[in-house]
């Protein structure tokens, strides 16, 4: 089994479902996606793992830069939300745990944390 997590040591949500992960003797991969954007792929693949019919449902839309984009506009495709969390990973909800196991794979967004533990179970 795989687990990564797509994490923000500033936040404390990402820090709480680490040590929440780590209690239960989990390591999982940590993927910094301020420093390292998840790509167009990745997004897409994970926003279908979480079962978002849209991409806004990842999005943290009262940062800056959410409404600076107008990201806010109903008229947005899917395409350009998701190039938005690209070019501006602080647009994307955090923290999200990817479990790989047996070809199959499944997410979770840690809001809060315990959500994560459905994961494992």
């Amino acid at each position: 089994m795989k687990v990564i997590m797509w994490h923000n040591p500033r936040c404390s949500k990402s820090r709480q479902t680490l040590q929440l992960l780590q209690d239960k003797g989990i390591e999982p991969e940590i993927v910094k996606y301020l420093e390292t954007p998840p790509s167009v792929e990745e997004l897409r693949e994970v926003i279908g793992l979480l079962g978002f019919s849209s991409a806004r449902e990842l999005m943290r839309r009262k940062e800056k830069e959410y409404k600076e984009l107008g990201l806010d506009d109903p008229s947005k495709t899917e395409d350009e939300l998701i190039a938005a969390m690209v070019a501006h990973p602080r647009l994307i909800e955090r923290p999200v745990v990817i479990v790989e196991n047996g070809g199959g794979k499944r997410a979770a967004l840690g809001r809060p944390p315990e959500n994560v533990l459905a994961l494992f179970d």
